[in-house]
């Protein structure tokens, strides 16, 4: 629909997304799409790949610079983007630049999951594409050139930032419930993670931010029973426990509002019975995603290295 043509506003949330009563849609944070291509900086090459032809699914396959002899084949991580279930995307210059680094900095296959977003698509259909994703993954093991390839499906990862990171443990609890084939998890990376709750907790209690995080979610899943959704808030979720992986990593900001939300959950995780092993690691001084809005920093390098270490150890 053409912005010619907005009326009122009906949702406003700065700095994702404005909803006029006509259902024209703006999001206020703008997003660039960038096709995939051969990183020179990085030797990593990307291309993209269809998940689902009817629903239009679709990811970035990534390839580190592989030796001319490889020995062994590479773990796969595959990686869920942030931006409120409403922006965002995998190929975006943002995540696309992030998932470069990553991939040569890991040496590992990855996968960056294109899943579609609110308000055009409501939850649960973000984690259901990316449910969808993990299956295609197995459906393609021996199919896809560079899965076939190069990649040991015994080292399968997931990891996420933001609503990217509570997509993540979702798709990782449903593992633990279903069957993938075969095919096991080994860990799950939780960078900043998008998890809120009825209840306040930490410095929620005087900034508020669970209400701001909760309209929100509100937006995005309308058919939610509400903060205290399993979905947004794991503590609710008689599932935990069945994690389908044995290392989790949490990773915080000590300037985010999302912060204790995160520590939070590392403490229920290791209450809730889970037969596994979680770390919790936090960078000083830092604000939400603040390893993708200044990559180049000193605490943005000692994250990629906890995080290439847990994929390797």
């Amino acid at each position: 629909m053409d912005s010619s043509n907005k009326t009122e506003v009906i949702f406003n949330f700065p700095p994702f997304v404005r909803v006029y009563k006509d259902g024209f849609i703006e999001r206020i944070h703008k997003t660039e799409f960038i096709p995939p291509s051969f990183d020179p900086s990085t030797g990593v090459s990307s291309k993209d790949v269809i998940i689902n032809q009817e629903t239009g699914l679709s990811a970035r396959l990534y390839l580190p610079k592989l030796e001319k002899d490889l020995l062994d084949k590479l773990p796969l991580l595959i990686y869920i983007h942030g931006g409120g279930f409403c922006i965002e995307s995998a190929f975006s210059p943002l995540y696309h630049s992030y998932l470069n680094s990553l991939v040569a900095e890991a040496n590992v296959v990855a996968l960056s999951v294109e899943y579609r977003r609110a308000p055009e698509h409501f939850l649960p259909i973000a984690y259901d594409d990316s449910w969808a994703s993990l299956q295609w993954v197995t459906s393609q093991s021996n199919e896809e050139e560079w899965l076939k390839n190069y990649v040991d499906f015994d080292k399968v990862f997931l990891a996420g930032d933001s609503a990217g990171a509570n997509i993540a443990h979702n798709v990782v609890v449903r593992a633990g419930c279903e069957d993938l084939n075969g095919m096991k998890i080994n860990g799950l990376v939780l960078v900043h993670p998008l998890f809120i709750g009825i209840e306040p907790i930490g410095a929620e209690v005087t900034n508020l931010n669970h209400i701001r995080a909760g309209k929100l979610w509100s937006f995005v899943c309308p058919t939610s029973t509400g903060a205290d959704d399993p979905f947004i808030n794991p503590d609710k979720d008689p599932n935990l426990s069945r994690l389908g992986c044995k290392r989790v990593l949490v990773c915080v900001a000590e300037r985010d509002q999302l912060r204790d939300r995160g520590w939070f959950y590392y403490e229920k995780l290791r209450e809730s019975g889970w037969d596994g092993v979680v770390e919790f690691t936090e960078a000083k001084g830092e604000k939400h995603v603040f390893h993708l809005t200044n990559p180049t920093s000193e605490n943005a390098a000692d994250l990629m290295k906890l995080v290439v270490s847990f994929l390797h150890n």
